[in-house]
């Protein structure tokens, strides 16, 4: 199975973000309902759905091309997009005009490391996995 190689990389790159996508959606929809959450969520929602699954795959598609010219691990570079992502997140909730909460400002200093650490192991032990497993890891 050497054809399409980046075709199989997109699809390692987005099989998590989809499947934790599930469970996120489910999470809101009982703080929706069950709960009357007051916060629109259909707005914030949209971020998860649309970008980060395709954000995942082409980031794993830009490690593949980077192969040959690679000097970071593949843990590193999934923790470099835990950096973009957030970045984009936060530019949407500006340009939504979503209110964070003031606590989630001033977590945010001690949370990024954890979700940089996250990041890096979901990349280096699952995504790795995937691609090894559809045959892209060289």
């Amino acid at each position: 199975m050497k054809s399409y190689p980046y075709l199989r990389a997109y699809m390692a790159g987005i099989t998590i973000p989809t499947v934790m996508l599930i469970f996120l959606i489910t999470v809101f929809t009982i703080a929706r309902y069950a709960f009357n959450l007051s916060n629109p969520i259909e707005r914030m929602i949209v971020f998860p759905m649309a970008i980060v699954p395709n954000l995942w795959g082409l980031w794993n598609m830009l490690f593949l091309r980077l192969r040959p010219h690679r000097y970071i691990s593949i843990g590193f570079h999934g923790a470099i997009l835990a950096l973009v992502q957030t970045s984009i997140a936060i530019g949407l909730f500006k340009l939504i005009d979503f209110e964070l909460p003031e606590f989630a400002w001033r977590a945010w200093p001690f949370a990024f490391p954890v979700i940089a650490i996250g990041f890096y192991l979901v990349w280096k032990h699952v995504v790795s996995f995937f691609n090894t497993l559809l045959g892209i890891d060289g």
